[in-house]
């Protein structure tokens, strides 16, 4: 199996994975705040890093002195994006978020296709346009105003490709569980006194309830999809790797019909048709010039 369809097996698993990520959220969300929700799954998530860094036998890779700059500059543009977000989602609807953050591979095609030297073949290309233009479809609400929460969310889609750059780069020199370790304790305390200070104080009782969806995100979510996320930015383009998140709002629809009843709209079931379309291609093996 070659690296690219690692990746791309990688990106189908993590997108199931991550489709449940709103569900559980908006379900954590009716106990606790945003900021509070995320702070606690990454105090989760940290638990189990660690444990795995320890079991791999990984604390070692943080004796390279290479890694520090691109490990620091992840931990920056990781921290600041889901910063920007959550407090963009105290300002606007979860519908003007979704249609905002995939912008990010509009920036990332900006970034590295057009001002960079990553480059994509033809088909692939084509699949990223196909995938892009379906998840808009489904994801863009009836009604899309802009706020200052979208300015925020905006302002995070575009330093979202930074940060997969940087974990890109990082990859190179330790594992992803020390990327997602180092990241994760640069970030907490920062993103815990945004909580502290932001959103009400969370009671017992009220944590309580709450518990089993932090749970869930942060093992499935900070800590099972992001290291699939990682390895597979370490195997595919980044361009691609943002386009393939295209199947999330697919997967987050079926779920949300499957689970909590809510039906997709005529414009979302025919938003779905291109993802799968763009999917197709955008797999499909490129056979090598002679």
């Amino acid at each position: 199996m070659t690296k690219e369809r690692e990746g791309e097996l990688l990106m189908l698993g993590l997108s199931v994975i991550e489709s449940w990520f709103p569900i559980l959220s908006i379900m954590s969300m009716a106990y606790i705040g945003a900021l509070h929700t995320y702070t606690y799954s990454l105090i989760i998530a940290l638990f189990f890093f660690l444990i795995l860094m320890f079991k791999r036998k990984r604390f070692g890779e943080l004796k390279n002195r290479a890694a520090y700059k691109d490990l620091l500059l992840t931990s920056f543009f990781i921290t600041i994006l889901f910063t920007l977000v959550f407090i963009g989602l105290r300002y606007t609807s979860a519908g003007n978020m979704a249609v905002i953050v995939f912008l990010q591979l509009l920036f990332a095609f900006f970034y590295f296709n057009i001002l960079g030297k990553e480059k994509m073949d033809r088909l692939h290309l084509l699949g990223s346009i196909v995938m892009g233009v379906g998840a808009i479809i489904v994801l863009i609400p009836e009604e899309l105003t802009l706020n200052k929460g979208d300015l925020f969310i905006l302002a995070g889609a575009a330093i979202a490709p930074f940060a997969n750059l940087y974990q890109k780069r990082a990859r190179q020199f330790c594992s992803s569980e020390t990327i997602l370790t180092f990241r994760t304790v640069v970030g907490l305390p920062f993103i815990a006194t945004l909580a502290y200070f932001l959103e009400p104080a969370v009671s017992y009782p009220v944590f309580k309830e709450a518990l089993p969806y932090l749970l869930i995100i942060g093992i499935a979510v900070y800590v099972v999809s992001k290291i699939m996320w990682i390895e597979a930015l370490h195997r595919v383009s980044i361009t691609k790797v943002s386009a393939m998140m295209g199947l999330v709002p697919l997967m987050t629809i079926a779920f949300a019909f499957l689970f909590l009843d809510e039906s997709p709209s005529i414009r979302q079931t025919l938003g779905l048709i291109p993802i799968l379309i763009g999917g197709y291609i955008l797999t499909r093996p490129i056979k090598n010039e002679e």
